[in-house]
């Protein structure tokens, strides 16, 4: 491993990743990554039984923690609710001995069937993707760690081959350089969505 650089865990919670070109094709892009380890939820616990024990060890083993999913009625997969539910516990991600995962940075990384223009006040959905993502947001910082602006990909369902290349391209570009410490911390911070940090 390079001397600086950050070890990353990528938490992939698709429950029927065989139906969407566009999660396959992002997950598919950053897995051969070196100090990158992709975990696919659905495929470890199809039971729904998480080894939290293992999950932690990973955890604390890494400094950034993505979490991949599809954004399902303005929230994510049920698999990995139960994953943060069990995972991120109560004296070992938060409270007052709860400090494992001080420091860490997460990066929600998901995927919207609706175009961008519906996520705000006066689109469709009414808010804006970073207020409907508040929940994972405010559990970050429940447990001490950094939320980073999210990667987002909108319009999924009407999302043609080259946008899905150029999609699994940038994503692939934005987990080497959060890997490599290739922007800083102020430039990550003040963008809307870590996506533009490439325009």
């Amino acid at each position: 491993m390079a001397e600086n650089r950050k070890k990353i865990l990528i938490i992939f919670a698709h429950p029927t990743p065989h139906k969407s070109r566009l999660n396959t094709a992002l997950v598919n892009a950053v897995s051969d990554i070196e100090d990158v380890t992709v975990r696919k939820l659905y495929d470890l616990y199809p039971d729904f039984y998480i080894d939290v024990e293992k999950e932690q060890e990973l955890i604390v083993s890494h400094d950034i923690i993505v979490w991949q999913h599809p954004f399902y009625w303005y929230s994510a997969p049920s698999l990995l609710k139960e994953w943060i539910d069990l995972v991120l516990e109560h004296g070992f991600a938060y409270g007052q001995e709860g400090v494992a995962l001080r420091g860490k940075k997460v990066l929600t990384s998901t995927t919207t069937g609706g175009r961008q223009e519906a996520y705000h006040e006066e689109g469709r959905n009414h808010f804006t993707m970073r207020q409907l993502l508040a929940p994972f947001e405010q559990t970050v910082h429940l447990c001490k760690m950094e939320y980073l602006p999210p990667f987002i990909i909108h319009g999924s369902l009407l999302i043609d081959k080259e946008h899905i290349r150029q999609s699994a391209e940038d994503y692939r570009k934005i987990i080497i350089s959060l890997r490599d410490d290739i922007f800083s911390e102020k430039e990550i911070m003040e963008k809307k969505y870590i996506n533009h940090l490439l325009d």
